[in-house]
């Protein structure tokens, strides 16, 4: 049986810092009270002119010199992401062209701050379809761009950044100790778009417009269902949740990755946190917190790793993976 295995990790974060303090000059807010709603300390936010695809370029650079590979070693890139640097082409194309790949396929998902995960399903699938060989898959977001500044419930929350995963076919058992993706589970519900959502876009307002939350139903509804999709991909993987090294959840918000631990009754010493540093990546954050937990050397090959997110659609779902 063909398994998609990590061969590559590697992210990009902008070298803006953004302590929550900045935040208290333009806004009825305070350090203490985003930490307390959020877990979220700073975050980075991209320079001028740095785009979403440039951040992207530099993780999947990162990815391939872990793996040892160059560009053209590879045959797919699949770039999930919201914040595109334009309507089109595909964000995928630019980075395939920024990293001079030459050969094979490139195209983007959007699935907001779900992206990565259907991007993963996306690349497995290729993988053991006989498609493609390598993948690169990566998450890049540039949040800051769509940010309502006078919405403290909101721009507080997210930040820029980018991480790259490389998977590769290889021969597995088809048992649950095979290294690679052992299940995805992905969902989504329009009924609840109004939840999370951008209030412009090109057929409709012909405006880029800003992000809009529906806080306290997002949280309700991430909790629930974040439980639910990682249970269920583990049931497909045959393994429990007391066999899970890692869960490596979409950093959102600290009470969210919490309680969706506790639901599935693992503790906090067996997540990999990093939203104090990054806030909401939204696409971008499960890579760039795979790639700081293999950099901590908390993850480690052999590793059983739950990611699971949700993101505005609603969209969610859930991968299992072995390291």
């Amino acid at each position: 049986m063909i398994r998609a295995v990590p061969i590559g990790i590697g992210h990009y974060l902008p070298d803006r810092v953004v302590e929550n303090a900045e935040f208290e000059k333009t806004l009825d807010t305070s350090d203490d009270w985003i930490r307390d709603r959020s877990g979220i300390e700073r975050r980075h936010f991209a320079a001028d002119g740095e785009t979403t695809s440039q951040m992207a370029i530099a993780a999947a650079r990162a990815a391939l010199d872990m793996a040892g590979l160059a560009a053209n070693d590879i045959d797919a890139i699949v770039v999930a992401t919201s914040t595109p640097d334009l309507t089109f082409p595909s964000c995928a194309t630019m980075v395939q062209a920024g990293l001079g790949m030459e050969r094979g396929f490139a195209f983007d998902v959007q699935a907001v701050c779900a992206g990565f995960v259907f991007a993963l399903a996306n690349a497995n699938a290729l993988i053991i379809s006989g498609q493609a060989r390598r993948v690169m898959v990566i998450g890049a977001e540039t949040f800051s761009r769509i940010m309502d500044w006078t919405d403290r419930g909101t721009c507080v929350l997210f930040g820029d950044g980018a991480g790259a995963l490389l998977l590769e076919a290889q021969d597995g058992t088809g048992q649950s100790g095979d290294r690679g993706i052992l299940s995805t589970d992905l969902n989504s519900d329009g009924r609840y778009r109004d939840l999370l959502y951008v209030d412009g876009g090109v057929s409709s307002s012909q405006t880029t417009g800003v992000l809009r939350m529906e806080g306290r139903e997002v949280f309700r509804h991430a909790v629930e269902k974040l439980a639910e999709t990682a249970h269920r991909a583990l049931d497909q993987a045959g393994v429990a949740a007391d066999d899970v090294d890692w869960i490596v959840p979409h950093q959102a918000n600290l009470r969210i990755i919490t309680r969706t631990a506790q639901k599935m009754g693992v503790g906090m010493d067996r997540v990999v946190v990093t939203v104090q540093d990054h806030g909401n990546t939204s696409a971008a954050s499960i890579p760039l917190a795979l790639s700081v937990g293999v950099g901590r050397g908390q993850i480690k090959p052999g590793d059983l790793l739950v990611c699971e997110a949700i993101g505005g659609g609603l969209a969610w779902g859930a991968v299992v993976i072995r390291w």
